[in-house]
């Protein structure tokens, strides 16, 4: 990582130290789980492996099947349940911005328990923090520690890296793009990433049934507020019509964010047979720092960045969209 500044000197430490000393160790991040925290999970248990520990991912059996986009990824050692042994390790949460985004209440009680993240609202409950705000993702602060601790980056620990990176900077459109960030890519794509194909996996590649599901939510979209707000609400039926899985919903609401002069755009979807019966998954995107949505999100339990951030509610659509009305 030559020129690129460390992160965060004294949390950094800490967990460096933890990491040193420890022989086994569950990973976890946030439910709807997105690229960076699928990518940070990977290469975490990649560099803890490198180092000889015992690592297990360990993510929720209702948080599948995954994303489509992510179906590539080999999730080696997973538990979809806390492990036995749970006690016996120490817990890594990535990406997780309170305790309650994982669904595991065995794994929100574990202890020791480190912190890795990079939203500005973290709340910082871990035994150890560390919590870099100005980091483009948290592959990045994973990045970072591969490289304090002299471990080589496999082709397929820089695949995962890569993925948070890309997905979390918005195709390195958004603010956070820093020239750090740039660093991180070239040293990845040295390390081993076809960006190509990664690009196609990610963004190309799209199921019918995901383009007809974009099609209903676009058809539902309505503006408010002298059409600063935009939203969408996809329901049950839609999913059913479609044939789309929940995670098929994921991207959507930034086709309404890009509508011009939107300041803010949501997107109500109901979740997914056999989630939670009446409950409704909000997303949330600003186009610029005018209105902070992981305030709202914060409001409803949930959180996220301040141009993108979502919650889960069982308040119906129409509800929804007067209380996010009344806070922008």
């Amino acid at each position: 990582m030559s020129g690129a500044p460390s992160l965060a000197i004294g949390t950094r430490e800490q967990v460096l130290s933890a990491i040193r000393a420890g022989e086994r160790f569950a990973v976890v991040t946030h439910e709807n789980l997105d690229g960076d925290a699928l990518g940070s999970l990977i290469a975490m248990q990649a560099l803890l492996r490198a180092l000889g520990k015992d690592a297990v991912i360990v993510i929720a059996a209702e948080e599948f099947p995954l994303p489509p986009e992510y179906s590539f990824f080999a999730l080696d050692g997973l538990c979809t349940q806390a492990p036995e042994d749970l006690g016996a390790r120490t817990t890594i949460f990535l990406d997780c911005g309170n305790l309650d985004r994982n669904p595991l209440a065995a794994m929100r009680e574990a202890e020791p328990l480190i912190n890795i993240d990079h939203h500005h609202d973290n709340t910082r409950f871990g035994t150890i923090n560390h919590v870099v705000e100005e980091a483009s993702c948290t592959a990045e602060i994973v990045w970072d520690l591969i490289g304090a601790l002299g471990v080589e980056i496999s082709p397929t620990t820089a695949e995962a890296l890569y993925v948070g990176l890309v997905t979390d900077t918005g195709r390195f459109s958004y603010e956070s793009t820093t020239p750090r960030a740039h660093l991180m890519a070239a040293e990845l794509i040295g390390a081993g990433v076809d960006v190509g194909r990664l690009y196609r996996q990610i963004y190309e590649d799209t199921p019918l049934a995901k383009l007809e599901l974009l099609g209903r939510a676009l058809a539902s979209a309505r503006r408010f507020e002298d059409e600063r707000l935009m939203v969408a609400v996809l329901t049950g039926a839609d999913f059913a019509a479609t044939g789309a899985d929940d995670s098929y919903a994921e991207g959507i609401v930034d086709y309404l964010r890009a509508v011009k002069d939107t300041k803010v755009a949501a997107l109500i979807r109901e979740v997914c047979a056999g989630c939670r019966a009446g409950a409704r998954k909000v997303s949330l995107r600003a186009s610029d720092d005018d209105v902070d949505v992981s305030a709202i999100a914060r409001a409803f339990g949930g959180g996220g960045h301040r141009r993108a951030a979502g919650f889960t509610s069982d308040l119906p659509a129409s509800e929804l969209i007067d209380a996010i009305r009344a806070r922008i």
